[in-house]
């Protein structure tokens, strides 16, 4: 049982949901999906057991991610999902908690609307919004209350969230629809394209985790996959190497340093030159793609650094956000 004043932090992911308490630390990483029998709408699994499914379940059940590009696409699921993940994580509490949730930077008044309502029918008491780089920069971290520039780089499942921060708040950002899960989706084309093969979401991500890459790799690696032959119909086994992968990531990753580009050139001269000197910090699990960082420190001419635990880098921040709470309670909802 927990008393009053239970406080939560949940980096509500595309492609992951991370939750932070006050006081514990993270305590909750689950795969953001949701399995629902359709006939009679209930839950079936959700997080790992549920990502277990995806492409693997018969006509009655889906498996689905309720979060698509960084915000909801299925209200009732994404409703279901986040009581669950609170549930687990306070166990039986006796009074709600307050949660502080993490949305991209460019979300609409209606999609912030939808966060907030689903996070209150899912049992939250008060539900605070941060956006994602000022979350991202915090966990890094970096202190964002002084008056010098710091850019955050976050590419996670849907979004990549691109910022420049001083004083506490973003002064220039955008937030564009190229992350993790189009890179798979560049990943599926490719093999498709060059291999006749069609291979599922989980193939693709195993391929970008373990051989992806966007720099020249001084040795190439091959990994083996199964998929099906689109000429025979069968499955069939194919090797893949790692300059395939280069070959398939270029454009979303020339996407990225394209919106890096023009996040720079929009900077205040001041806050440029702070940049020059601190450099720019990635974070978020998409940002973890061999060689990213390289290539975006050649394009730039700007020193880029990884931060230490990318993945979790949006969770920590907005659980650091939670010791802000009381202030924000006289301030804003």
């Amino acid at each position: 049982m927990f008393g009053f004043g239970q406080d939560i932090g949940i980096d509500l992911g595309t492609a992951t949901v991370i939750a932070y308490v006050k006081g514990k630390g993270i305590v909750l990483r689950e795969p953001s999906v949701v399995a629902v029998n359709n006939v009679t709408n209930e839950v079936l699994a959700v997080g790992q057991e549920a990502r277990r499914m995806l492409g693997r379940t018969p006509g009655n059940i889906v498996a689905t991610r309720p979060l698509r590009d960084g915000v909801i696409s299925d209200y009732t699921v994404t409703e279901k999902m986040l009581k669950h993940f609170i549930g687990k994580v306070c166990g039986k509490f006796v009074f709600a908690p307050r949660i502080m949730i993490c949305i991209p930077s460019r979300v609409t008044e209606v999609e912030k609307k939808a966060v907030i309502d689903a996070a209150t029918q899912a049992g939250a008491r008060k539900v605070y919004l941060i956006e994602e780089p000022i979350a991202a920069a915090i966990g890094a971290g970096i202190d964002i209350s002084r008056a010098c520039g710091n850019m955050i780089v976050d590419i996670g499942g849907g979004t990549t969230d691109i910022a420049v921060i001083a004083l506490g708040g973003s002064v220039v950002s955008t937030s564009i629809k190229v992350a993790g899960d189009k890179l798979d989706e560049y990943i599926i084309k490719y093999v498709k394209k060059k291999h006749n093969v069609m291979i599922g979401e989980r193939t693709a991500e195993d391929l970008k985790m373990n051989i992806g890459c966007v720099y020249p790799k001084i040795q190439d690696t091959d990994m083996e996959i199964r998929g099906r032959d689109l000429i025979t119909g069968l499955p069939k086994t194919i090797k893949i190497l790692s300059s395939e992968m280069m070959e398939a990531l270029k454009e979303p990753a020339d996407m990225i340093i394209d919106a890096v580009h023009s996040v720079l050139e929009r900077t205040p001269p001041e806050l440029a030159a702070d940049i020059s000197d601190r450099g720019i910090y990635l974070t978020g699990g998409g940002c973890l793609v061999d060689g990213l960082d390289k290539l975006l420190q050649e394009k730039t001419g700007i020193n880029v650094m990884v931060a230490d635990d990318a993945v979790s880098c949006v969770a920590l921040g907005t659980g650091k956000a939670l010791d802000n709470l009381d202030m924000l309670d006289g301030r804003k909802k």
